[in-house]
């Protein structure tokens, strides 16, 4: 009984199959495979599909081929090794820095940091502790004595303390630099005046100046690296000098608690007059 139904599946099995190849493609219940690509025999694949297949046969290798070498590289493996380095402008290939400017560069950095005060390498000078007033009220506990701030340097060492140099670096790094970058750079401050036991514009019997307890500078002129001297004098109100100068001036109001210029008194028509004092109403900048 059971190699009968067997052998009446097989039969079914047979008559399927020879049904489902008999009739097309869209006809057949079961699908065709798909025909071989061509293999040089007899084939039923389109002729659009043959053709590709023997374009891409004719083909002998689709591997991209490697970048050729770049003239710069070229020129500089045919260099002769005894010739001196090129200018930047001239050389078709840059050439790796030189121990000897890194060991310059790593050296000039270890002085300027064993020369800097209250902290930051930006400002340089020495330290001269406590500086003794001739009157009472005047002097400075941990004095300084500045020669260059952020790279520019002070037309004469300025004794003050470190809150007041580091107002100064501020100033001069955020407003006077990026200011007089197009005309300058700024290589120099010109100092009118630091630190000095006196009073308050010289007078007679007033309070005691901030020069005198070493929280004040007075600016009279920015030197530029051509030669050329920006003077509050004659800057104030002249162009193109004069845009620059009140510029500068606006910068010095929050690194400073008093800034004094031409527009405030005859006393300061020639200078800058910065100093740390702090109000509770805010900085006084006139």
């Amino acid at each position: 009984m059971r190699v009968w139904g067997g052998r009446l599946l097989i039969g079914f099995a047979a008559i399927w199959a020879s049904a489902s190849q008999a009739l097309p493609p869209e006809q057949s219940l079961v699908p065709v495979a798909r025909p071989a690509v061509y293999t040089g025999g007899a084939s039923i694949v389109p002729a659009a599909v043959q053709s590709a297949s023997v374009q891409l046969a004719a083909i002998p290798n689709l591997r991209p081929e490697l970048r050729p070498a770049s003239p710069q590289v070229s020129a500089f493996a045919a260099r002769p090794s005894d010739l001196p380095l090129l200018a930047p402008d001239i050389s078709l290939m840059p050439y790796m820095r030189p121990k000897s400017l890194e060991q310059d560069v790593l050296f000039k950095k270890r002085k300027l940091r064993k020369s800097s005060v209250c902290g930051d390498i930006a400002i340089q000078g020495k330290a001269v502790g406590r500086v003794p007033g001739k009157i009472k009220a005047c002097g400075v506990k941990d004095a300084v004595q500045i020669t260059s701030i952020s790279g520019v340097k002070l037309s004469r060492p300025s004794t003050m303390d470190c809150g007041t140099a580091i107002a100064l670096n501020k100033w001069v790094d955020k407003s006077v630099k990026p200011t007089f970058k197009r005309r300058g750079p700024v290589v120099q401050l010109q100092v009118a005046a630091h630190y000095a036991c006196r009073t308050r514009n010289n007078r007679k019997g007033a309070r005691i100046s901030e020069h005198g307890k070493g929280r004040a500078i007075d600016i009279s002129g920015f030197v530029m690296a051509d030669g050329e001297v920006v003077t509050v004098f004659e800057g104030w109100r002249k162009n193109p000098s004069q845009k620059q100068l009140k510029k500068i001036w606006r910068g010095a109001c929050g690194p400073f608690g008093t800034v004094l210029g031409p527009n405030s008194d005859h006393f300061h028509r020639d200078h800058f007059h910065l100093d740390t004092a702090r109000y509770r109403s805010g900085p006084y900048c006139r």
